[in-house]
């Protein structure tokens, strides 16, 4: 946990207390105040004051917990409430765009979502979209978001949320960011979706417990979320991750982005679509479905994805050597790949990456998030500058 700074004034003291107390049941749900006390490094009569204030403007609950143990008077638990905070988090995809209402704590309020289109996919109609169905779904719920936080597959200016470029959306220069904000009218936050498939584990899904990982996207393009010491890697304006984007395979195919040979173009959607004999534009879920028949056969899945399993690994060997993390995720359409892919893309990556030999082998795991881990990370986005005002 972060501390004030030293001579720092008593009320900005409170403030940081109180945005740290309302992070950790955020995050981790509810807790006793003996355990926030303990988690949090402050004593009883501090955190009584916070969780009495806190009760008093109705963002948290007090409750006996639903199963006792031992004798006496149980501790009560303290719960955030989830109507007390409520975000907006979008997910705009190359095909699709979800979007969800997520309340203090995490919980998943209410979602809608459409497929997206060749016409559709026009920024300022993607923008009218975003904007009508925000507010149905908003008056739906009888709620007001009080942020907004969107992931695109692209490369992002986090400062102003500017999308600099989207190759597989066919998106330049887009100022997002400002965009929705205007017609919204609610602050927006805008990130790379790997960037927050990345933030979503680590807060929610397989990295919770990891301080570096990295988290693999695979949708029509593929991207990488790093995170490095326990915070998110965001380089310079905000671009990192492009993963996707490191050539693997000199005067290989030519690439969304200008590139030939992008690991992409090599372990993305249509690289799978080519390896299970169906066309590039299949349907996500006519892919997954074979995808499930396939892996009964363990003889076809060497068959039909032995080729594409190298070059996920290879570019997982590569990945890891430069990045060193304990910890890869794989999200999003990895998520359906056969455990026999994954578990040969684990033996490669540890017979040849240094790296993932020195730290005892590299762990690595498909996501539980599923498709939702970038929703999630949109949310966590823009629940950050939300907890220190709620």
């Amino acid at each position: 946990m972060t501390t004030p700074t030293a001579g720092a004034r008593p009320d900005e003291v409170r403030r940081h207390n109180r945005t740290a107390l309302l992070r950790k049941l955020h995050v981790d749900g509810p807790s006793t105040r003996a355990s926030l006390a303990a988690e949090l490094g402050l004593n009883r009569s501090t955190i009584k004051a916070l969780v009495d204030g806190l009760a008093e403007s109705g963002v948290v609950a007090e409750r006996v917990p639903a199963q006792r143990s031992g004798a006496g008077r149980p501790s009560l638990l303290v719960l955030p409430q989830p109507h007390a905070a409520v975000v907006m988090a979008i997910d705009v995809r190359v095909e699709q765009v979800a979007m969800a209402l997520v309340g203090l704590g995490g919980d998943i309020l209410g979602r809608d979502s459409w497929n997206l289109h060749h016409r559709s996919r026009d920024p300022g109609e993607v923008i009218t979209h975003i904007a009508d169905s925000a507010k149905l779904l908003a008056d739906e719920l009888d709620v007001v978001p009080v942020g907004v936080g969107v992931s695109v597959p692209g490369v992002v200016r986090r400062a102003d949320g500017l999308v600099h470029e989207a190759p597989n959306l066919h998106w330049t220069d887009v100022a997002l960011g400002s965009r929705l904000s205007a017609v919204l009218k609610v602050p927006v936050q805008v990130g790379n979706d790997a960037e927050l498939g990345a933030l979503a584990e680590h807060v929610r899904g397989a990295a919770r417990t990891a301080s570096d990982m990295v988290y693999i996207t695979a949708d029509v393009g593929v991207g990488g979320g790093v995170i490095s010491s326990g915070r998110p890697l965001r380089g310079t304006g905000g671009y990192v991750g492009e993963l996707g984007h490191m050539v693997v395979r000199p005067g290989g195919r030519r690439c969304y982005c200008g590139c030939q040979g992008c690991w992409e173009t090599e372990v993305g959607e249509a690289a799978l679509c080519r390896a299970l004999a169906l066309p590039e534009d299949a349907p996500r879920g006519a892919v997954v479905a074979e995808l499930r028949s396939l892996a009964a056969s363990p003889e076809a899945v060497a068959h039909r994805l032995g080729e594409f399993t190298e070059w996920l690994a290879m570019g997982l060997v590569t990945v890891v050597n430069m990045l060193g993390p304990e910890l890869v995720v794989l999200g999003d359409l990895f998520t359906a790949l056969p455990d026999q892919v994954v578990d040969e893309v684990r033996r490669v990556v540890q017979k040849r990456s240094l790296v993932s030999r020195a730290v005892g082998g590299t762990r690595i795991l498909s996501s539980p998030l599923g498709r939702d881990a970038k929703l999630l990370g949109a949310a966590e986005l823009a629940f950050e500058p939300v907890l220190s005002e709620v």
